[in-house]
């Protein structure tokens, strides 16, 4: 996933303008995201106790990063931003 959002900023950056920088931004997050939850899936399976705690986290994170790509998405293919 994030090499989708590195794909599509790369392509953005062809676009100038205020449009393409809210949307650069937004997918950067999205990566950022998408990364952290990777991170917290990767200490769940590593770590004993505390392995439902970062599971959970690992979740919310996905699903955030999933949601604020497809309304990026979205924004972009319709171009409201």
């Amino acid at each position: 996933m994030v090499g989708v959002c590195m794909t599509v900023i790369s392509i953005g950056k062809i676009a100038h303008g205020h449009a393409g920088m809210v949307i650069d931004r937004m997918l950067a997050a999205g990566s950022a995201l998408f990364m952290m939850s990777a991170l917290l899936s990767f200490l769940s399976i590593c770590s004993g106790r505390s392995a439902a705690r970062f599971e959970h986290w690992a979740e919310v994170l996905f699903l955030v990063a999933l949601g604020l790509v497809s309304v990026t998405s979205v924004a972009l293919a319709f171009e409201l931003l």
